[in-house]
């Protein structure tokens, strides 16, 4: 069952401590956008499925990516996208949301999303995996 927005924003503001919802619900967009770029198929449906509407649109019409970004290049485009942003601070939203999307999505779409992923994002998304 998919996570109301008014719970998933609350969430995402509560894990970036964001002053408003404002702030999360643009940090969220920019990140759902760019992750959307980076799944296809059926796990990214399976995700979509898992989060509000207004979010799955934003995850099922992503920006166009020429090829996967690598963790530190997937924070470095977040920064671009987030005004005023820096590499330290895109990095926490980056964690915010996507600790967020884990949390909706639950470990079996997680570990699905991962395995789409250049490795290293399993930390971004609060989620280690052994080596």
């Amino acid at each position: 069952m998919a996570m109301r927005t008014q719970s998933f924003r609350a969430h995402v503001q509560d894990n970036g401590e964001y002053v408003t919802a404002e702030e999360a619900d643009r940090v969220a967009r920019v990140v759902l956008a760019l992750l959307g770029a980076h799944l296809v198929g059926t796990v990214r449906a399976a995700l979509a499925a898992r989060l509000p509407e207004t979010y799955a649109l934003i995850l099922l019409n992503p920006l166009q990516a020429a090829e996967p970004l690598s963790p530190e290049r997937f924070v470095r485009a977040t920064a671009a996208w987030i005004e005023g942003a820096t590499e330290k601070t895109a990095l926490w939203d980056i964690g915010a949301v996507l600790s967020t999307v884990a949390a909706a999505a639950g470990d079996v779409i997680t570990h699905e999303v991962l395995l789409q992923l250049p490795p290293g994002y399993d930390l971004l998304f609060g989620h280690p995996q052994p080596t």
